[in-house]
């Protein structure tokens, strides 16, 4: 049965208070009862000390699930016996409490700034990757949302996100023996996730209508706090629904095209009266990518039932909607058959008075119904997500500006939230060498300047062993998945001989749509197997990433990929199935070079470069993205320059400068010693990619920059 959530001490409370109930059957011992709050605070999700203790609660339990709640809710009584008679165990988790409550209580950026904000920011989002426990994410769209609520958090910006809750989520990839990808969709208990559902101002269950084509669907609300920052999720799997309109919400990027829209005007309308049903009244709303751009028509209806003229409430609610566009490929943004729309755009049309012909028009581009245009066209500020971007995207959309100057849409570099990415022992050697509370100077470059002055010994060890835990991981994934695939012991046992930490180690891990050229290392075998075949210059490369279950050309790549893995490349390549956090921040923190390999400009941003040098990788990428501003001649190697070329030249080009590169300048460095054996060449260009790419590649400055160029700014415009 459910009951109220105990409500946290005042220190320990976020900016904005959204009342929840209690539902998941979780028994405390005395004493014990503020790890309730800590499971359902996702701020332990980049707090060591929080994941230590959850770690000495149940090892094994945490290492398989890494979720708190269902921990929690699986911890015998007996057991809190023994952990409670060790005096050790009740000083961790006393600490822990008071950092939770210390990181609540603790003065922040956003109250230096003089309240420049009546309201919180809205921001809307189809996927949030905050944790892997979550799985309401599928890649760097999803990530970088949870990056910017957890600095959003960490600087105290006032900030409530709103998404849906997918029963299923994205699918879990797994790879069969001849290579083919599989697609198995959990059923997810959020009973058993770090989420609660909200109370409605009446008691019980907070749920929102929504109207589609001939019947009213009901929408429950469910919240995940983020420290500082609740996100709220619509969950359509509900009684008061009809058994067709259940899954609607059940699936992240479904392949129906309807279904896809149904959920858009689900997450647009729903969201919009989920903040008003609990009193919420943004400053500004965010739009994050074109998915959530019905909030928009939802706000003008809402203006339209007052009185106000529809022309009016269109213009109000632009001035102070905001939107950030994530793609630069044309096919990535989300057009529609104009008929279909027209249904869905029929309850609204009327309820205003409109002509439908007068709303399609709102989103109308080469005669499809397309959520990019409809955004623009919704909002007061566009913002790509890099400087290139930024210039692509004006380049793509300025007919939608006539007469509107030369860059219509501006940009803000994509960051990443530090705390998150950053390695244990990487972490450990800041505090001992530049502060023990760097991560509150994360944007100070004097601070990161220091770095230089971290013994090359130090720097060195701390990431080989980082590297030594990735080598562990993969081991441990490919067992798992070579004896699913019927593989004897002995060739199971062989497992332990897999890869080398000695080795040069770089890193691929992203979606395997095809502009991505995940398999542009793979264009020359012959050049390839010199490369990995000296036995004194060691070099491995581990692959990670999932393709959309309609891309038949991604899965073809991975498939190509794994059978490489399987035959004379065996141990020189590896693909790890199942990309997500986890696997993501193993990667990111052991891997030596980071490699991407997109056809220029289509990569908007790309942010995984950024996670790497923070645990003392080194980039290798494409001129593409923030890689174009981030990239000097010491911190890592750029190929790939503005190219006019047809797709086959440009990728044969890319490939000769990427073998060139590897062969000529990486492996050399790489293994170049001097008389200490330590490799202070490869170490000083570690040390230039993380005191030039940390502060300036962080998701507070990111943050910082949205609050100052575009929030404080649209709020201002506010009607």
């Amino acid at each position: 049965m459910s009951h109220p959530a105990p409500p946290l001490p005042e220190s320990a409370r976020g900016l904005l208070r959204i009342p929840t109930l209690q539902i998941a059957d979780i028994e405390l011992p005395e004493g014990m009862e503020r790890l309730r709050d800590l499971a359902y605070d996702l701020w332990w999700s980049w707090s060591p000390l929080a994941t230590r203790l959850f770690t000495w609660i149940d090892p094994d339990h945490w290492r398989r699930y890494h979720n708190p709640v269902e921990l929690l809710i699986n911890v015998e009584p007996h057991h809190w016996s023994r952990l409670l008679s060790d005096p050790e165990f009740r000083r961790a988790y006393e600490g822990v409490v008071q950092a939770l409550d210390a990181y609540h209580a603790r003065p922040r950026w956003f109250d230096a700034q003089g309240a420049p904000l009546a309201g919180p920011v809205a921001y809307f989002s189809m996927e949030f990757g905050l944790h892997e426990s979550l799985g309401v994410y599928s890649g760097g769209l999803g990530v970088l949302a949870g990056d910017h609520c957890k600095a959003a958090s960490d600087l105290g910006v006032p900030l409530v996100g709103v998404g849906l809750l997918y029963r299923s989520g994205y699918f879990r990839q797994s790879v069969d023996a001849d290579g083919f990808q599989q697609h198995v969709y959990p059923d997810n208990d959020f009973a058993r996730l770090p989420v609660l559902p909200v109370q409605a101002p009446g008691g019980g269950v907070l749920t929102v209508p929504i109207d589609l084509p001939g019947r009213v669907v009901q929408a429950a609300v469910w919240k995940a706090q983020v420290g500082l920052v609740p996100v709220l999720m619509l969950d359509t799997d509900i009684p008061l629904n009809d058994p067709a309109d259940r899954p609607i919400a059940s699936i992240l990027y479904v392949r129906g095209r309807e279904m896809r829209l149904t959920q858009e005007v689900v997450l647009g309308v729903g969201g919009v009266r989920a903040l008003r049903a609990l009193g919420v009244s943004p400053a500004v709303w965010h739009m994050n990518e074109g998915h959530v751009a019905f909030l928009g028509l939802e706000r003008a209806r809402e203006r339209v039932t007052t009185g106000e003229g529809l022309e009016d409430a269109l213009k109000a609610v632009a001035r102070n909607a905001v939107f950030t566009t994530h793609t630069p490929i044309p096919a990535g943004n989300e057009i529609y058959d104009r008929e279909l729309v027209r249904r869905y755009l029929g309850p609204w049309s009327q309820e205003v008075g409109a002509d439908p012909e007068a709303a399609l028009a709102l989103g109308t581009q080469a005669g499809n119904f397309n959520l990019t245009v409809l955004a623009i066209r919704l909002s007061s500020s566009v913002n790509g997500v890099s400087q290139l971007h930024g210039q692509v995207s004006s380049a793509m959309w300025r007919h939608l500006w006539p007469g509107g100057g030369e860059s219509p849409v501006s940009s803000i570099t994509n960051g990443v939230h530090t705390e998150t990415w950053v390695g244990p022992e990487m972490r450990a050697l800041y505090v001992q060498h530049l502060d023990p509370a760097w991560e509150e100077r994360l944007l100070e470059p004097e601070l990161w300047g220091r770095v230089a002055d971290i013994p090359d010994a130090e720097l060195w060890a701390a990431h080989r062993s980082q590297k030594e835990r990735l080598v562990r991981f993969v081991r441990e994934r490919v067992r798992i998945q070579s004896a699913r695939h019927g593989l004897a012991p002995d060739e199971l046992r062989g497992v332990e001989r897999l890869l080398d930490p000695r080795a040069l180690t770089i890193g691929f891990a992203r979606r395997f749509a095809t502009y991505k050229r995940a398999v542009l290392v793979l264009s020359d075998l012959d050049r390839l197997r010199a490369v990995l075949s000296d036995a004194d210059r060691p070099v491995q490369l581990i692959f990670a990433g999932k393709a959309h279950p309609a891309d038949r050309a991604g899965q073809d790549l991975i498939r190509r990929l794994f059978l490489l893995t399987q035959g004379e490349f065996r141990g020189k390549l590896v693909f790890l199935e199942d990309y997500d956090m986890e696997v993501a921040r193993m990667m990111v923190q052991g891997c030596d070079v980071w490699l991407n390999t997109p056809r220029r400009p289509q990569e908007a941003s790309g942010t995984s470069g950024q996670k790497s040098p923070i645990n003392g990788g080194v980039n290798l990428s494409i001129l593409d993205g923030w890689w174009v501003e981030g990239h000097r001649s010491d911190n890592g190697w750029a190929f790939g320059a503005e190219s006019d070329a047809d797709v086959e030249t440009q990728d044969k080009e890319d490939a000769v400068a990427l073998y060139r590169l590897l062969e000529e300048e990486v492996v050399p460095l790489f293994f170049a010693k001097d008389a200490d054996g330590l490799r202070h060449a490869w170490i000083a260009r570690m040390k230039a990619s993380i005191a030039s790419i940390v502060p300036r590649f962080s998701a507070h400055r990111m943050v910082g920059d949205y609050v100052q160029k575009v929030y404080v700014p649209a709020a201002s415009r506010r009607g």
